[in-house]
């Protein structure tokens, strides 16, 4: 083993790694920056908008949250740069509001982070509040002839008030104490200016203590650590060839490995796909790859993996949305590269080879899914990286886009130096790897186990009128702009009461802006829609929508508290069991953090949450997306409970397959306009020839007039 690189070994636990101790980590200046940004923002409006002034009183929250997940050295950076676009946005008094928020943030956020109480904070913002009237003090002191300007006025509204009251006997005396408390207090001004900020400084920490605090306590469940942060490699930047030598990984207070013993060797010019179950531990071999430090085990190349470093490692990631950083999709490829090396990058170059030609001048926000991940692949190539690291891209695009990407992926190592890794669950995105690695429970293993078969279940005949009418549905994003991107095209839809309805079609087709038209989160540019013959708008509510991305819907700490929260204040422990009964979880489940949850789980707490609220109309965008084959098969299962027990479904997704056994119906949608509908035939697929008819026409007449039942 001598002639081996040097290793990257594991951290011994409870050390303070230098990265900690050092400069800003990456994860520290990108959320110091967004909360920043978004202190900057309510400071800002706060003080232009005389109305909005409230929006002050919650400045603390966002660096508040920073302090309470990061180092203080954190919150300093944020709060100068923070101060310094709050300063030329809206002037000084603002930018001193917002220094001054940040301070009570950075003292409730550290005393919560380290177990503090009440008293703490009392006595930090004590002495906090006497420099901040020393401060007030010595400006008034320093600046003469403002303090006298300011004196002025406030002496001559007294008096004005004063002439105001003698003209009533009444208010004659209140005049006077008015004028004389002001002669006071401005005579000894600087005792009274020094007690009132101390005060209000206590006071606004002991109010922010049970505000701010209440946040952070909800937020400690929250993961906070950034699982790409790998420990300091000084050596030049070559990860490549790679070999884990039995390693093995466990996160920080996790319950168990989440890898196992793994052994794997990677190579300049290899495609290799890692296929396995949702939590199966494929995501975590991708960060070990990029760097991370094993639990035990060695990890051998030949210089530091480089993560994001040029002719390093690149990473492209699940959601294509979350990868776009540019507003062009020129300016995507070269985004965070210094000048320098934007110049020596063909845009034009990589676009061509990864599909996207003549796109450079495109927005990002108009490109499909597939387009998304393409234009991911080819800002990661600008990087000229020798590893790039496919961390399940494929999962959230339609079946074209998944073979065009792959094939796009298992083409880069015959053109470019490099080593290309493809984590999956789709066993077809293997076949053509050079070499398949199985993982199953954090172990390397021989096969997985076989996949489920789709759920295939008896088509009923009949179904009740109709619930939901869609007329000419036109609707554009950021209409009469320059930005104005058109995604529906007259959409006429009839959906019946107690009906499963599929509609597919491909990524960029409409389906998601679809979703939220039905469910009355965006009003149509034109056209109707209509619950009950009464417009959406007005039955919002009615229609619930499960999110394609289902974590984003889920807000409380439990899964109990999070469907209670859905079905009103008035769901009981009951309702909540009931609703878990319904999707096939267990009702221990509800004292869960939602932290703990799967994928799969995140679907069916969602599911559940929706049931415990009684819509009318079910709308579910993507259902399956990011699951595995298993995954997929439950929550297929699911559907068809909900559809039996009398739900009304719309299932939005382009996985007909899996989708078939459950729906009564199909609708095609494709550059946002319906092609046509018809029942699901056992065993459809995306490509199978459509028997279209008008879709106004009733969908169970139409069925007996093909023969009945399908």
């Amino acid at each position: 083993m001598s002639d081996l690189p040097p290793a990257t070994g594991p951290r011994k636990r409870g050390a303070l790694s230098s990265t900690e101790r050092g400069a800003l980590r990456p994860i520290e200046l990108a959320t110091g920056a967004v909360l920043g940004g978004v202190t900057v923002g309510l400071v800002t409006i706060g003080s232009v908008i005389p109305f909005a002034a409230g929006l002050q009183l919650v400045a603390a929250v966002p660096l508040g949250m920073l302090a309470h997940r990061y180092r203080l050295r954190a919150l300093v950076t944020a709060t100068i740069a923070a101060a310094l676009v709050t300063f030329v946005a809206a002037g000084i008094a603002p930018a001193i509001g917002l220094v001054s928020s940040a301070t009570l943030a950075g003292i409730i956020g550290t005393v919560k982070r380290r177990g503090g109480g009440l008293v703490t904070v009392l006595g930090l913002s004590l002495l906090v509040g006497l420099v901040w009237a020393s401060f007030a003090v010595g400006s008034l002191l320093v600046f003469s002839r403002s303090r006298d300007l300011l004196f002025d006025s406030i002496r001559n509204t007294a008096h004005g008030v004063e002439n105001l009251a003698a003209r009533q006997t009444l208010l004659e005396p209140l005049g006077r104490v008015v004028s004389d408390l002001t002669d006071s207090i401005l005579a000894s001004w600087w005792i009274w200016i020094a007690v009132t900020v101390t005060a209000g400084v206590v006071g606004t920490a002991v109010f922010s203590w049970y505000v701010l605090g209440s946040v952070l306590d909800r937020l400690t469940g929250l993961p906070g650590r950034d699982r790409l942060d790998a420990p300091p490699d000084n050596r030049p930047v070559a990860p490549l060839p790679v070999t884990l030598r039995d390693v093995t990984f466990r996160y920080p207070g996790a319950a168990g490995n989440s890898l196992q013993d793994v052994e794997l060797t990677v190579d300049i010019g290899e495609f290799v796909a890692v296929v396995g179950h949702n939590g199966s531990g494929k995501s975590t071999l991708t960060r070990l790859l990029a760097g991370l430090a094993p639990t035990s085990g060695i990890v051998h190349r030949p210089g530091s993996a480089g993560l994001g470093a040029l002719g390093g490692t690149a990473l492209v990631l699940q959601r294509p949305e979350s990868q776009t950083l540019g507003v062009l999709v020129a300016d995507d490829v070269v985004w965070g590269l210094s000048e320098e090396l934007a110049a020596d990058v063909d845009i034009d170059g990589l676009l061509r080879e990864v599909g996207l030609d003549g796109l450079g001048d495109r927005e990002t926000a108009t490109l499909s899914g597939g387009q998304q991940q393409r234009l991911a692949v080819a800002a990661a190539l600008a990087r000229r990286p020798a590893l790039l690291i496919a961390d399940e891209a494929t999962s959230m695009i339609d079946p074209d886009g998944r073979r065009d990407l792959v094939g796009l992926l298992a083409g880069l190592p015959k053109h470019h130096n490099m080593a290309v890794v493809l984590v999956t669950h789709h066993e077809a995105d293997a076949d053509a790897a050079d070499r398949v690695v199985h993982l199953s429970s954090g172990r390397t293993v021989e096969r997985l186990p076989a996949w489920p078969a789709p759920v295939r279940l008896p088509r009923r005949s009949a179904m009740g009128d109709s619930i939901l009418e869609l007329r000419d549905i036109h609707h554009t994003y950021n209409r009469g702009t320059p930005w104005e991107a058109p995604a529906l095209h007259g959409v006429d839809l009839s959906v019946h009461r107690g009906e499963a309805l599929l509609v597919v079609g491909g990524n960029g087709s409409g389906k998601s802006t679809l979703a939220w038209v039905i469910a009355g989160l965006i009003e149509p540019s034109s056209g109707r829609c209509e619950l009950d013959g009464k417009p959406i708008a007005k039955r919002i509510g009615h229609v619930a929508l499960a999110f394609q991305h289902s974590r984003l819907q889920l807000q409380k700490q439990t899964v109990g508290a999070e469907i209670a929260d859905w079905g009103g204040r008035a769901t009981g422990s009951g309702a909540v069991g009931r609703a878990l009964d319904a999707v096939g979880l267990d009702r221990r489940l509800a004292a869960n953090s939602i932290e703990e949850l799967s994928g799969g789980q995140a679907k069916r707490v969602v599911l559940a949450a929706i049931v415990a609220s009684h819509p009318q109309v079910v709308v579910l965008d993507e259902p399956l997306a990011g699951l595995d084959p298993e995954g997929r098969a439950d929550v297929v299962e699911l559907l068809a409970r909900l559809r039996d027990s009398g739900h009304t479904l719309i299932i939005i997704s382009h996985d007909v397959d899996d989708l078939a056994g459950v729906c009564d119906r199909t609708v095609h949608l494709r550059a946002g306009r319906i092609l046509g509908a018809e029942p699901v035939p056992a065993g459809a697929s995306s490509s199978a020839a459509a028997t279209h008819r008008p879709d106004s026409q009733p969908a169970t007449a139409w069925r007996l007039e093909h023969g009945g039942q399908s």
